[in-house]
């Protein structure tokens, strides 16, 4: 999927779906373990978020392989969709969901799919695309500007990740951090506030 149509999506899409969706390209986090993030996995402090759960058919269980348990740097642009995300859940307990229902309950992605996500690829005109796709833009863009295999395959957590590239750490390398800024500034340098807002009080970390 091509960025220009990922922010003429962003365009027509409530919320919650416009966040997962900006939340999808700018970590290349597959739709599960997006819908399973809790706010203690978030580190605000440490501009980090942890993939340690998955949401599948209304089970949550361990992510998909060993590596894809993984540390992902929270970029700029995405402190701005958690910072607006916890202004508007206002989260009471630090295992919530960061994205939830009204219950608290997790996010249905086939609802979110047939709702919303899908009837806004129909209004731009655009063919219709799956969760799995903004992945695939993450990886895209992650090659287009110069990152190295070995970088995208941590940031995605890739199942040949350990046994090809014996990258798997806990520790988020300059390089990652410098590579989901860079993916930010291609998708949203026009389309999110430039300005990060201050973090709210009792915030977890």
């Amino acid at each position: 999927m091509a960025f220009p149509q990922v922010r003429a999506l962003l365009q027509v899409l409530s919320e919650p779906c416009a966040s997962v969706v900006s939340f999808a390209d700018l970590t290349g986090m597959r739709i599960g373990e997006i819908l399973a993030l809790r706010w203690n996995r978030v580190d605000l402090l440490g501009a980090t978020l942890e993939v340690a759960e998955t949401y599948y058919k209304g089970r949550f269980g361990p992510p998909k392989t060993k590596s894809s348990r993984r540390f992902i740097p929270i970029s700029s642009a995405l402190r701005r969709v958690l910072d607006a995300q916890y202004t508007h859940t206002t989260p009471e307990a630090p295992n919530d969901l960061v994205f939830r229902t009204v219950k608290g309950t997790p996010l249905n992605d086939k609802n979110l799919y047939n709702r919303e996500l899908a009837p806004a690829c129909d209004r731009i005109k655009q063919p219709r695309i799956s969760w799995h796709s903004f992945r695939h833009t993450h990886a895209t863009l992650l090659h287009a500007n110069g990152e190295t295999l070995k970088t995208a395959q941590a940031l995605l957590g890739h199942s040949d990740l350990e046994t090809t590239l014996n990258v798997y750490t806990h520790a988020v390398s300059d390089s990652q951090r410098k590579a989901v800024e860079r993916v930010a500034g291609v998708l949203f340098s026009n389309f999110l506030s430039p300005d990060a807002e201050a973090v709210p009080p009792g915030r977890p970390n």
